[in-house]
């Protein structure tokens, strides 16, 4: 669920600071879905968490700050660190 509200979060900063990426983030979390989304319980926690990490940052960055950089910068770290320790858990 982390991953999918850090995708949310990072498809709003992302677009706030004019990365020009389109749908990129939103084709990660179709991916994460894909993946993940056993059951239409489990895709709709999916979906709330990455709308609830979108929100939250609307809610926060206006513009395209520092702290929204920063921000980027931690969420693409920590997606990319829980990303690779789900890899490593499986043969």
């Amino acid at each position: 669920m982390r991953i999918a509200e850090i995708l949310g979060a990072v498809h709003y900063l992302r677009e706030l600071c004019s990365a020009n990426e389109g749908q990129y983030w939103r084709d990660r979390m179709r991916d994460l879905m894909e993946a993940e989304g056993s059951s239409a319980l489990r895709r709709a926690r999916l979906t709330r968490s990455f709308n609830q990490g979108y929100r939250s940052y609307s809610r926060t960055y206006n513009t395209c700050s520092p702290s929204a950089q920063t921000a980027i910068t931690r969420f693409l770290a920590e997606g990319t660190q829980l990303s690779e320790g789900l890899v490593k858990s499986f043969p």
